[in-house]
């Protein structure tokens, strides 16, 4: 474990470098992971607003946040104009990457294990992890589905999507004001996820 611990520090010290679209999905889990301990282990003198920084580049890397958010916006994307979907990619990314720097606040000996993989009949891959916590806590179940070498979906005990109840969610803040809504909306959540 100690020696993993030390392995996952040492990556997370290197520059990420651009994803190929043939990225080894397990390696693209791994280094996001190997990027969130090393925040999780300053969280504390980070504070959200300096966790958020050092997150930004590591997710934009590995997850395809753009794709991310037409998956969450759902069928009404097409219907959109360039500039309301920009402004709703940025403001999705912003609200993704201040989630995780809300959420891992902290370090307490924690540690991800890879658990296998499972490639999918339309070429995506799915890979299966647990995050390790102390104290006699049961793991928690993380499975990420990859798509050309990013992260496009996670689901929470390895069941639930989290963009299915983005969607869900996102439906009825659509209907009721629009993209402009929604993305007014997440702009409001990251601000107070942040502290701002």
């Amino acid at each position: 474990m100690t020696t993993r611990r030390t392995l996952l520090s040492a990556a997370a010290l290197m520059p990420l470098p651009a994803l190929a679209q043939g990225a080894d999905p397990v390696a693209v889990v791994e280094r996001f992971h190997a990027a969130l301990l090393a925040v999780m282990r300053d969280a504390q003198r980070l504070g959200a607003r300096g966790r958020y920084d050092r997150l930004s580049s590591p997710m934009q890397q590995s997850f395809d946040l753009a794709a991310m958010t037409r998956i969450a916006v759902g069928p009404s994307w097409n219907g959109f104009g360039a500039a309301e979907q920009q402004a709703l990619t940025e403001a999705f990314s912003r609200w993704s990457v201040a989630t995780y720097a809300a959420r891992f606040d902290g370090y307490a000996g924690e540690s991800f294990t890879t658990t296998g993989i499972q490639a999918l009949p339309n070429g995506d891959v799915l890979v299966r992890t647990s995050l390790n916590r102390t104290g006699g806590q049961d793991p928690v179940v993380l499975s990420y589905l990859v798509r050309r070498g990013r992260i496009v979906d996670v689901y929470l005990t390895g069941t639930i999507s989290e963009l299915a109840s983005r969607r869900s969610e996102f439906s009825g803040i659509l209907r009721d004001g629009g993209p402009t809504r929604l993305t007014n909306e997440l702009n409001a959540r990251s601000a107070r996820l942040l502290g701002a």
